[in-house]
């Protein structure tokens, strides 16, 4: 991890380009602008609520120690938010919104991060890392976001983190698994990348579709499909001793 953070401090600082807020589909619909990238997220907000409820309910071997929940909490409370910060965003794109949007997105990413050390490798580890985890994915956002008004954009930071949090997530399937599902894991992963295809392929899924939906909005329901996976995944899994002394 500190090799990769080394290669983006080493990189020549680049800004937000500015083009990045032009999606491909801008069509309003009932008085509502770029209607497509804003209804595409009510998925966030019902997946974080269900995740919530799930989380906080008293569920029966679906987790060891009732500590593991807090990290799992953080996340879909971050799932939730993504709703309402990434709306925020696309009724009318611009860096001066796009910091409400990418908050509440580091916090369930580095939230999940915290979650799977919390099982897979110590309990103790996650739990210390997960305020550790969200400060510094919070701080990549607010440093981003004061570098462009200073008129200095610089993105080094916030992508380093997030190319860092996908590793830990990818390193961590490495681990043995206490609990069953595990592959589910593999699969989160596959459509939290799905959903960056996606969002790179914004203008040409949308020419080649017919102008039906495009890819950014594509990309939100790629990205709450990998929120729903995981709690499908809590709500199915059970830990694996109870498997080996059945």
């Amino acid at each position: 991890m500190a090799g990769v953070g080394g290669v983006f401090a080493f990189l020549p600082r680049f800004a937000q380009p500015q083009s990045y807020h032009s999606f491909a589909d801008q069509r309003s619909y009932i008085g509502m602008a770029n209607f497509g990238d804003v209804a595409s997220n009510l998925p966030f907000a019902v997946i974080g609520f269900l995740g919530l409820g799930f989380v906080v309910r008293p569920a029966s071997g679906r987790f060891i120690g009732p500590r593991e929940r807090w990290p799992y909490f953080v996340a879909f409370a971050g799932i939730f938010l993504t709703a309402f910060g990434s709306s925020y965003y696309h009724l009318d794109p611009n860096n001066a919104r796009l910091v409400w949007d990418r908050l509440p997105i580091m916090v369930a990413f580095t939230a999940t991060a915290a979650a799977m050390i919390t099982e897979r490798v110590q309990l103790r580890a996650g739990l210390l890392l997960l305020p550790v985890l969200l400060l510094v994915g919070i701080g990549s956002v607010l440093q981003w976001n004061a570098s462009e008004l200073r008129g200095a954009g610089d993105l080094r930071f916030y992508a380093g983190v997030q190319v860092c949090s996908t590793l830990v997530l990818l390193i961590v399937l490495l681990f043995p698994a206490r609990y069953t599902r595990g592959s589910d894991l593999a699969i989160v992963v596959g459509f939290y990348a799905l959903a960056k295809i996606f969002e790179l392929l914004d203008k040409p899924i949308f020419q080649l579709d017919g102008h039906l939906v495009s890819g950014h909005t594509l990309k939100h329901l790629a990205a709450a499909a990998a929120g729903y996976w995981l709690l499908r995944m809590l709500q199915k899994r059970r830990p694996v001793t109870d498997l080996a002394s059945s």
